[in-house]
């Protein structure tokens, strides 16, 4: 049987295009510099320490980004480092940084390329067990406050664009002990993250009286980050959440 050989090259050109790899190419030694921060039960050192490396990294977060990771064939370090406002300005500064985990503020927005969401937090304004402040209906109320908050965290900038001034700790820990202490009012905090702060130090009948907003935490990127490693993390991700990562079923400790 004669073959059309016009026919038959022009099969064979369609059926490459479908036999192109998945993924674009990225340099052989590529790699990205992961940092993070003491942020339980998203991510944490063993023992609470202020630095680790890779393995001794924990937490919901740092389980979903090593999947993704992995997932996406993408190499990386990964760094605990202690403050935070030192990772957040590395990753701002240097090119293929990313941190986690961090909340996607309409400020932080068009600072980096963003992958997720990860996880889901609330901001909230606690009070101490014998505290009489009542439940608050806004921000505008807890102005009268002595309010303490985490150096350049989310609840922190919240609060700095209302307009209110609060007393920023570099560790949020450090708020439970001036929160029962007598030395603020209202702990301007995250919840679950406080909830782990607080059975650590052995704290209980902390009150939340407001909560201040909801928002979804992410993987930020540098600007200059490659687009396919955007795409790649995030596709990976968006097939990971449909087996259960980031759910209580698959993460009790965030319920």
């Amino acid at each position: 049987m004669r073959v059309n050989t016009a026919w038959f090259a022009g099969l064979l050109t369609i059926s490459s295009l479908f036999a192109l790899p998945a993924y674009a190419e990225l340099p052989a030694d590529y790699k990205v510099v992961l940092q993070t921060e003491n942020f339980p039960p998203f991510n944490m050192a063993e023992g609470d320490k202020n630095f680790a490396r890779d393995a001794k990294i924990q937490g919901v977060s740092t389980t979903i980004v090593r999947e993704m990771f992995k997932r996406a064939g993408i190499d990386y370090t990964m760094t605990l480092r202690f403050p935070w406002s030192r990772v957040y300005d590395d990753t701002l500064a240097n090119a293929n940084y990313g941190l986690f985990s961090t909340a996607m503020s309409e400020a932080r927005r068009p600072l980096f390329k963003w992958v997720g969401p990860i996880a889901k937090v609330e901001g909230v304004l606690l009070a101490a067990p014998a505290s009489k402040i009542e439940n608050l209906s806004s921000l505008e109320e807890a102005a009268k406050y002595r309010i303490g908050a985490y150096k350049d965290g989310a609840v922190s900038q919240s609060l700095e664009r209302a307009g209110l001034q609060a007393t920023n700790a570099l560790r949020d820990q450090e708020n439970i002990a001036k929160l029962t202490g007598g030395k603020i009012d209202l702990w301007a905090t995250t919840d679950p993250v406080w909830r782990y702060h607080a059975r650590q130090a052995g704290v209980t009948g902390l009150r939340t009286v407001l909560v201040i907003d909801r928002s979804d935490m992410y993987l930020a990127l540098n600007l200059e980050t490659p687009d396919e490693v955007v795409t790649r993390l995030q596709q990976a991700l968006d097939q990971m959440k449909n087996e259960g990562y980031g759910t209580c079923n698959k993460h009790p400790e965030l319920c």
